[in-house]
């Protein structure tokens, strides 16, 4: 009995073991995947109005919102020397009709708790559905009775200025710039870029021009999203957008941008700089709705379209060169174009660039694991699944079917497509799409710093120079006659001043300053005692927000009531530029400086000296070649670059002062100071320079 009873228990352990062993061969092993499911989207009821608008309604009851949007879907043209003025007339669209101003407008939307905004490509709003049609009314006189007032217009000009200013010093957005330049030339309108010049030339006739031009509702489209039935749809869009005229609008024409016929070594200087932003870029020939369009897509995601992307293995988790490395495949009905792009440290540039043309190589020579690819396909499926649940999608997956023709089912047969690509799909879409022999490789950084070691990646052993615009810098032209030195510019720019006598009767002045802050103004006042006691107040509506004071030896910055005292570097920096034109003792306050060329500032040339302070701090000089004064300095200030630039001098007891400054990067937007006063060797109250 006991022998039976044994076995049984033995017996059971085996069967049990082998249930147990067989539960970990199962888990070792992911499982196979099943066939990709067939998407039911929501429903996209479409009609069309008798003048030619294109009405897409997509029903989701969950909230009472509705959503309206008029898509005008206006074709590439070129904006020529007005460029800009496409979405400044956009922008004018929702700023007062023929029945209300844009006060009233604003109010009337704020009521009703709607939103409502405009572009260059048409206008769209939101609100509780129970007050639709009050939206409407107000979307309809915006979108068919704009007046385009002048001092709206004068308000956007000044702010898109004002904006392009700050771009200028955003290595971001001079790399976009220049980006689509290099893709697509200047003779394209995607390679139009707008700049000062171009916007100050455009009026509010350009705008209405625009206008008249091409808002026409037979190249438009409504959607309309939430809750709200496609009945409902049909007998607001005649009563709100029935009265719209149509009318003929051109097409033009344009040669079709091709990459390069070898890889081009394109740069833009950014003085100071400590990080380079890297581009590697081209168009394609992509259009959405392709037959490569999806695995197109899939071989980008592995490349660098995710967090788990090669380019963000290899730059980010393997080397750390950057917080982020991405790569982009963008299909367009016109031309796509293609973008690997980083942020990375001065001395790694040109490591990082190995880096990513070792990526794009190995993507088109090397293998791929069937791991790899089943994760890319997975964490796009995710994505895509993701999307679904905003009805927005569904909207938009209405429009691009109806915009570039696609077949009916194209979404609902996505994921059946996506699980279809092979790894000999993917290397084949990499050999037409990937050609890092046939690209741009644009940098936006220090020329002093990383220019040179770039040459090597150029089949031609050179590098091109643009500006933040796209404009062809030419370097060799600048070049530093014979006899100037360093020594001879800092002293010619004394001698501009008025010369070391003049300069060392000065015993003390007041610099009175004052500049605009979103409609407010501030006032900047400077006290200087020599050798080197200063003290810098700032204040608004007469309340000090900011003050800094150096007794010769120490230091305090206080904001708001709060003392920090200066320290290391910001102490050392402080006891040179403490002194009144510091460039005078800079050899006795051991600032080592040096000549670096010359290069053209706002349209002057200029003499470049890099100055290196005893902190090891640098800041970078440009001195006007024909007046010898300063007319620009550029200091890095922790991930900032700092622009201070100088003008309109003045003669004050002698010495030539500058009353103009403009400040870039120390804000989020510029900062242009105007002189108010200086008073020379008054009397000074010395606790302006006590350091408590």
């Amino acid at each position: 009995m006991k022998k039976i009873v044994f076995f049984n228990f033995i017996l059971c352990f085996l069967l049990m073991a082998q249930g147990v062993f067989s539960q970990e061969d199962f888990r070792k092993s992911a499982p196979k995947p099943g066939p990709a499911p067939r998407i039911e989207l929501g429903k996209a009821d479409q009609f069309t109005l008798k003048n030619g608008l294109k009405v897409i309604v997509v029903e989701n009851h969950k909230l009472p919102r509705v959503s309206f949007q008029v898509f005008v879907d206006v074709p590439p043209f070129m904006e020529g020397e007005f460029t800009g003025y496409a979405s400044m007339s956009g922008q004018l669209l929702n700023k007062g009709t023929t029945t209300r101003t844009k006060s009233q407008i604003d109010e009337a939307v704020d009521f009703i708790g709607a939103s409502l905004s405009s572009s260059a490509s048409g206008v769209s709003g939101s609100s509780l559905t129970k007050h639709k049609d009050k939206l409407l009314s107000i979307m309809s006189d915006v979108l068919l009775n704009p007046v385009f007032p002048q001092e709206e217009f004068d308000k956007i000009k000044k702010q898109t200025l004002s904006a392009l200013a700050q771009a200028k010093d955003d290595p971001n957005a001079i790399a976009s710039n220049v980006a689509s330049v290099m893709r697509y030339g200047k003779n394209h309108p995607y390679g139009e870029v707008e700049s000062e010049k171009t916007i100050e030339k455009i009026t509010v006739d350009k705008c209405k021009e625009f206008y008249a031009t091409y808002f026409k509702p037979n190249i438009s489209y409504l959607i309309v999203t939430g809750d709200i039935t496609a009945k409902e749809v049909k007998q607001l869009a005649p009563k709100y957008f029935g009265e719209w005229k149509q009318g003929n609008v051109s097409r033009s024409t344009f040669p079709v941008p091709q990459r390069p016929e070898t890889t081009q070594v394109d740069f833009v200087d950014k003085t100071g700089a400590v990080q380079s932003v890297i581009n590697v870029t081209y168009p394609v020939d992509l259009t959405p709705g392709a037959a490569d369009a999806v695995k197109a897509s899939v071989m980008n995601t592995l490349l660098g379209g995710y967090f788990g992307s090669r380019l963000m293995s290899n730059l980010r988790e393997d080397k750390a060169y950057t917080y982020g490395a991405r790569s982009t495949l963008d299909d367009d009905p016109v031309v796509g174009y293609f973008n690997a792009y980083a942020s990375v440290r001065n001395e790694v540039t040109d490591s990082a660039v190995v880096q990513f043309l070792y990526e794009l190589n190995r993507l088109r020579t090397g293998e791929i694991p069937d791991s790899e690819l089943e994760m890319v396909k997975n964490v796009m499926t995710g994505s895509f699944a993701r999307s679904l649940e905003r009805p927005e999608t569904v909207a938009r997956f209405a429009l691009n079917t109806a915009r570039f023709n696609l077949p009916a089912d194209y979404y609902n047969t996505y994921l059946e497509r996506l699980s279809k690509v092979t790894k000999a799909d993917i290397k084949a879409m990499a050999d037409k799409y990937i050609t890092p022999d046939k690209a741009h490789i644009l940098i936006v950084g220090n020329k002093d710093e990383v220019a040179e070691k770039l040459i090597q990646f150029s089949p031609e052993k050179k590098v091109n120079y643009f500006d933040a615009f796209g404009n062809p810098v030419e370097q060799g032209g600048l070049v530093v006659p014979e006899g100037v030195t360093v020594q001879t510019v800092l002293s010619d720019y004394l001698t501009a001043l008025g010369g070391a006598d003049n300069i060392a009767k000065i015993k003390n002045v007041k610099i009175s300053m004052s500049t605009t802050i979103q409609g407010m103004t501030m006032e900047t006042t400077m006290y200087h005692e020599e050798p080197s006691k200063l003290s810098m107040v700032n204040a608004m509506m007469g309340n000090v927000i900011q003050q800094s004071v150096f007794d010769g030896e120490k230091g305090v910055n206080i904001q708001m009531g709060q003392k920090a005292p200066m320290e290391g570097a910001d102490l050392e920096d402080m006891k040179v530029d403490a002194h009144l034109f510091p460039e005078r003792f800079y050899k006795k306050l051991g600032v080592e400086a040096e000549l670096k060329g010359m290069e053209m500032v706002e349209g002057k040339k200029a003499y470049k000296i890099v100055a290196t302070y005893p902190s090891g701090n640098k800041k970078t000089q440009y001195f006007d070649a024909e007046t010898s004064l300063k007319i620009r300095e550029v200091e890095q200030k922790g991930e900032a670059t700092v622009i201070n630039d100088t003008g309109n001098y003045k003669e004050i007891n002698g010495v030539k002062f500058p009353h103009s400054l403009i400040v870039t990067g120390a804000a989020p937007f510029p900062l242009t100071l105007e002189t108010t006063d200086i008073e020379v060797n008054g009397t000074m109250d010395q606790s302006l320079f006590k350091v408590e």
